[in-house]
């Protein structure tokens, strides 16, 4: 999957558009929870080098949620990476370079969308 079919599937999916918050970096996207405004993804490009990569030049990545229970076997999963620039302990970097399966990604795109959705009105 690269970062346009991403946002595609965002958008059908969860109906959310991404919005750009830093000018300084035009190309990064948060997706978020409307009524709460939390993000469940982070759309970036990034230097190779940030996520151990060799080689120069960039890489798009989306950062997502996925919690404890299932980090240390995502990171098994090819394409998937300890988070960059988020905690490392409840957030990967998932490659949009076809690195990483597209069942991985929407996996782990649900996990984060229902982990950081409102709580109001559960038990």
């Amino acid at each position: 999957m690269n970062r346009q079919e991403l946002e595609k599937l965002i958008l059908e999916k969860y109906n959310v558009v991404g919005d750009c918050p830093w000018a300084k970096y035009p190309e990064y996207k948060v997706f978020r929870h409307a009524d709460t405004k939390k993000w469940f993804a982070v759309a970036m490009t990034i230097p190779r080098c940030k996520l151990g990569l060799s080689g120069d030049g960039s890489i798009d990545v989306v950062n997502l949620k996925c919690g404890e229970e299932i980090l240390f076997s995502m990171l098994d999963e090819g394409g998937v990476f300890p988070a960059y620039h988020m905690a490392k302990g409840s957030w990967v970097s998932v490659a949009l370079d076809e690195s990483a399966s597209d069942e991985n990604i929407c996996f782990i795109l649900g996990v984060s969308y229902e982990l950081t959705k409102s709580k109001k009105g559960q038990n």
